[in-house]
């Protein structure tokens, strides 16, 4: 892919980070929101809550999770961190294609059935729990970019440096 031109890196990196923030908070509101629904012994309170979980469920997971993929996937393919010239642009990326794909086919229809029963279980404590701390890796290994490049990523550096 050609590189992205400043303005248009620049704009890719503020609605990616936005996005992102943003999966990361609806994820910390379903989280909530089946603990509430796991905890209550009121049945009319848990019915609520879950038929609120699946307006955010139905309205934002999937566009989030894949604004976030997309704009990712434009980030590392126009520039120079490429998709897999850095480990931690690669672990984002695999991160990010299974956390989207089990919030699609995994999250969603398990909160449709927890919304027609009127009630959560477990799950809906456990799911959203382990895409919240796999969010906040990514968001940590994105700040801190660890683990160097990987072998695709030095074989370019040595041509350079022998050219």
């Amino acid at each position: 892919m050609k590189p992205l031109k400043r303005p248009v890196r620049r704009s890719m990196l503020v609605a990616h980070v936005a996005v992102s923030v943003g999966w990361l908070g609806l994820t910390l509101c379903l989280l909530a929101l089946g603990l509430a629904a796991f905890l209550t012994d009121d049945t009319t309170m848990a019915a609520a809550v879950t038929r609120a979980m699946k307006v955010l469920a139905d309205w934002l997971v999937v566009p989030v999770a894949l604004l976030s993929l997309v704009s990712g996937l434009v980030l590392a393919l126009g520039t120079p961190w490429g998709l897999a010239r850095h480990r931690w642009v690669w672990v984002k990326f695999w991160l990010t294609l299974i956390t989207a794909g089990l919030s699609v086919f995994s999250l969603r229809p398990g909160i449709d059935e927890a919304a027609a029963r009127g009630a959560a279980d477990i799950d809906l404590v456990i799911a959203p729990s382990v895409a919240t701390a796999t969010y906040l890796f990514m968001t940590a290994i994105s700040v801190l970019k660890p683990w160097g490049p990987t072998r695709r990523g030095r074989l370019p550096r040595r041509s350079r440096e022998t050219g």
